[in-house]
C-alpha cells in the first residue's frame, strides 16, 4: 500500500511561500510595495495594513509612492511608517507620501543577510517538523499493519526526497535573496 504524500507536499510548498512573503519585505535598498505590508496604520478605530486603506506603486528605483483613498490619514501612515522600525523615510505631499529606501551600505548589509539566514532557518525546522510528523505517521500504520516493513522504508525513502527538495528550493530562494542585497 502506497502512502499518501499529498498533505506532506501541500505543507512544504507552504513553508516555501512563507519564505518568499518573508523574504520580499526585507529591504534591498530597492523599492518594492511588499516592504510596507508588515506596516498597520491606526485608521477608524482599528488597525489595518497599508494596502488596504491605500495604493502602494513604486516610483522609481528607490522611491515607493503611497497614495491614500482617503486624504485625512496621511499623517497617520507618515507616523505609523516613521514607527515600523523599517529603515524608510517618509515625505508627505498633496496626494500622498514619497517613501524613499535607502541605499544599503557594506554595514547594513550584514545584519539583512543574517536576519535572511534566520528566515531560512526557521523555513528549515518548520520542514523538519513535517517530516517528523509524517516519519511518526508512517511509523504508526505498520504497527497497525496497514503496511508492511517494506513499505514503511520506501515510504520513508520517498518522504526525504521530498525533504530534501524542499530544502533545496529554500537554499535557492535564500541565495537569491543573498545575491540580490550584496550586489545593490
Amino acid at each position: 500500500m502506497a502512502y499518501n504524500f499529498s498533505l506532506v507536499k501541500q505543507e512544504l510548498s507552504d513553508v516555501e511561500e512563507w519564505l518568499k512573503k518573508e523574504y520580499l519585505q526585507i529591504s534591498t535598498g530597492r523599492a518594492n510595495p511588499a516592504l510596507l505590508d508588515s506596516v498597520m496604520v491606526e485608521s477608524y478605530g482599528t488597525f489595518s495594513p497599508i494596502k488596504n486603506i491605500a495604493s502602494v506603486t513604486v516610483e522609481d528605483a528607490r522611491t515607493i509612492r503611497v497614495s491614500p483613498w482617503d486624504k485625512g490619514i496621511i499623517k497617520d501612515i507618515e507616523t505609523a511608517i516613521r514607527d515600523s522600525g523599517l529603515p524608510l523615510s517618509a515625505t508627505a505631499d498633496g496626494n500622498g507620501l514619497r517613501v524613499s529606501v535607502p541605499q544599503l551600505t557594506a554595514e547594513s548589509k550584514i545584519p539583512i543577510i543574517k536576519l535572511c539566514k534566520e528566515k531560512l532557518e526557521e523555513s528549515r525546522i518548520t520542514v523538519r517538523d513535517v517530516r517528523r510528523i509524517c516519519e511518526k505517521d508512517i511509523e504508526a500504520r505498520e504497527k497497525a499493519a496497514e503496511f508492511g516493513e517494506d513499505d514503511k522504508f520506501r515510504a520513508k525513502e520517498e518522504l526525504q526526497k521530498y525533504v530534501d527538495e524542499a530544502n533545496k528550493k529554500l537554499e535557492d530562494l535564500f541565495d537569491k535573496k543573498e545575491e540580490d542585497i550584496t550586489t545593490v
